[in-house]
C-alpha cells in the first residue's frame, strides 16, 4: 500500500492562512489535516465549525475530551491524531505518564472512575458503534444527557476523521 499523501493540500488563502496560525500556534508546520480537508473548502469550513464545537466549545473539560480524542486515535491507529492531540493533551493538563497510559485503556491504574467510563465508552462505541443500556446509563449517570450525547459526537467524529487522515494519506505534522 502506498504511502504518498493521497490529496493536495488546499491551495485557498484562507485555509493556507488558518493553517499557517493553526501551526504557529502548536509549534508544527502548517497542519495537515486542515491543509487537506481544505481542498474541499464548502466541506472544510463547516467541518472546521463543528470541530471546533467538540474541541473546546463543548461542555467536557478539555481534559475529558483530549482523554476520548486519544483513546480513538489509539484504537484507530491514527498516527495523525496521536502525534497532534498528545501534544494538545499535554496542554490541556495531562502528564506524559497519562498521555502513555490511555494506550493501556480504561482498567489501567490511575484513572478516576470517571476517566475510566470515558474510556471504556470510547472502546465500546469503536467496536460496537453502539452502546449498551448499562454503559448509557452510567454516562449519563456520571454526566448528563447532553454531554453523554457529546462523548458519542466526539467519539464518532474524531474516528472518522482518523479515517479520512489515513485514506488521504497525511502524515503527521513535523514541528517547527
Amino acid at each position: 500500500m502506498s504511502r504518498a499523501q493521497r490529496v493536495a493540500p488546499g491551495r485557498g488563502l484562507l485555509v493556507r492562512g488558518f493553517a499557517a496560525v493553526a501551526g504557529r500556534r502548536l509549534g508544527t508546520e502548517p497542519p495537515g489535516v486542515f491543509r487537506t480537508l481544505g481542498r474541499h473548502q464548502r466541506v472544510f469550513w463547516p467541518w472546521l465549525a463543528f470541530a471546533g464545537a467538540l474541541l473546546g466549545g463543548g461542555r467536557l473539560t478539555r481534559r475529558e475530551t483530549e482523554l476520548v480524542i486519544l483513546r480513538v486515535g489509539t484504537l484507530a491507529g491514527s498516527d495523525y491524531e496521536l502525534a497532534q492531540h498528545r501534544h494538545i493533551a499535554r496542554a490541556a493538563g495531562l502528564s506524559a505518564a497519562e498521555v502513555d497510559r490511555v494506550a493501556d485503556g480504561p482498567d489501567a491504574a490511575g484513572w478516576s472512575a470517571t476517566e475510566a467510563l470515558l474510556l471504556r465508552v470510547t472502546d465500546e462505541l469503536h467496536a460496537t458503534e453502539d452502546l449498551g443500556d448499562d454503559s448509557w446509563a452510567a454516562l449519563v449517570d456520571a454526566y448528563d444527557e447532553p454531554r453523554a450525547l457529546e462523548v458519542v459526537l466526539l467519539a464518532g467524529h474524531y474516528r472518522m476523521l482518523a479515517t479520512a487522515l489515513r485514506v488521504a494519506r497525511v502524515p503527521p505534522d513535523r514541528p517547527r
